[in-house]
C-alpha cells in the first residue's frame, strides 16, 4: 500500500487533481445553519461540523480528497477536537482521501507523538489504536531530518504519506525560504532536496514519492523550478483562486504526463455561496449547490490548463 498512489489513483478516476480545504470558520457558516445552534462553543462546533459534513456530501463524487485545517478545529477546544474526528471519520466514508493540515514540526521524540494519532498508531495495553487515522500530514522541516524521521517511518508502516513544506504561497514566505545559502541554492531548493531524499524509499508505481512537498501556486517560477529539481516529488499546491494562483502557472507543477500535483482550494469552495459568480444563481440554503458548481468550474479549468 502507497498512499502516493492511491491518491494518484484516485485523481485519475475522477480526471480532478484538486482537494478542498476545510477551514471551520464559523463566520464561514451559512445563516441557515447557525441558526439551528447556540453561541457556546459546543453549539459552534456543532454548526460547522454540520456544514463540514455537508460540503462532503456536496463534492465527495468529484473531489477525490480534502484537507482539513487543524487550526480552525482546535480553535473550538475539545468540540472542536470532536468535530475534527467526525469530518475525518465521515470523509473517510465518503472514500476521499484525507489530509491534516497540521503542519507538525519538533524534535524526534515529540514528532513521534505527534505522528500516532495523525498517521501511525496508538499503543493502549500493548494494542495499537487508530485514533484519526488519516491519509497524509502536513509537516514543518525546520528541525532538520530527525524532526521528519518519526514521521517517514509511520508512512512506511502504515501507508501514510507528509507533505513537507518547501515553498509556500504567503507574501513573506521569501523572508527564509528564498535567502541564499553557501553551496548557491536558496533554503526552498535545499528543503526540496531533502524532501527527495527522505521519500526515496516510499516511491510508488508512478515514481513519485509518498513523502512530498507543499509549493504554493503564488510562485510559478519557483514551482516551475522546482518541479526540475524534485522529479520523484509529488506537490500539494496552495493558493489557487482567492490567493491569486492562476491555472496555467500551477500547471508548471505537474509533469510530461500531466500529473505530480494536486491543488487545494479552501475559500473560493467553503463560501462559493457568497461569490460574485454564484450567489445571484444560488441561495444561502443552496450553498452545496454553489459549492458543487465552482468544484466543477474549478476543475475543468485546470484540467485545461494541465492538458488533461
Amino acid at each position: 500500500m502507497n498512499a502516493i498512489d492511491n491518491l494518484i489513483d484516485k485523481i485519475k478516476q475522477m480526471n480532478n487533481p484538486t482537494v478542498i480545504g476545510i477551514d471551520p470558520k464559523y463566520d464561514m457558516v451559512p445563516n441557515c445553519i447557525k441558526e439551528k445552534y447556540d453561541q457556546t462553543l459546543e453549539g459552534m462546533a456543532k454548526a460547522c461540523t454540520e456544514f463540514n459534513l455537508r460540503l462532503i456530501d456536496a463534492v465527495y463524487d468529484i473531489i477525490p480528497a480534502v484537507k482539513l485545517q487543524l487550526a480552525y478545529f482546535e480553535k473550538l477546544g475539545v468540540a472542536g477536537i470532536e468535530s475534527f474526528k467526525k469530518t475525518c471519520e465521515y470523509a473517510k466514508q465518503k472514500g476521499m482521501i484525507v489530509m491534516s493540515d497540521a503542519k507538525r514540526g519538533d524534535i524526534g521524540s515529540t514528532c513521534a507523538a505527534y505522528s500516532a494519532p495523525y498517521i501511525g498508531r496508538v499503543e493502549i495495553n500493548g494494542k495499537e489504536e487508530k485514533i484519526y487515522d488519516t491519509d497524509f500530514i502536513t509537516l514543518n522541516p525546520y528541525m532538520g531530518t530527525d524532526s521528519i524521521q518519526p514521521f517517514i517511518e509511520d508512512c512506511k508502516k502504515y501507508g501514510k504519506g507528509a507533505f513537507v513544506i518547501t515553498k509556500t504561497s504567503n507574501k513573506s514566505s521569501g523572508e527564509l525560504q528564498d535567502l541564499k545559502l553557501e553551496n548557491g541554492k536558496t533554503v526552498y531548493e535545499e528543503v526540496a532536496t531533502l524532501v527527495e531524499k527522505w521519500g526515496e524509499d516510499l516511491r510508488g508505481k508512478y515514481g513519485y514519492s509518498s513523502i512530498s512537498s507543499v509549493v504554493g501556486a503564488t510562485y510559478p517560477e519557483q514551482l516551475k523550478k522546482l518541479r526540475k529539481l524534485a522529479p520523484h516529488t509529488f506537490f500539494l499546491i496552495p493558493g489557487y483562486g482567492v490567493q491569486g494562483g492562476k491555472a496555467q502557472d500551477i500547471a508548471l507543477g505537474f509533469d510530461e504526463n500531466k500529473i505530480g500535483g494536486i491543488v487545494n482550494a479552501t475559500r473560493s469552495l467553503m463560501g462559493a455561496y457568497k461569490s460574485e459568480q454564484w450567489k445571484e444563481q444560488f441561495k444561502e440554503e443552496e450553498f452545496e449547490k454553489a459549492t458543487r458548481a465552482e468544484a466543477i468550474r474549478m476543475r475543468d479549468e485546470l484540467n485545461e490548463a494541465i492538458g488533461l
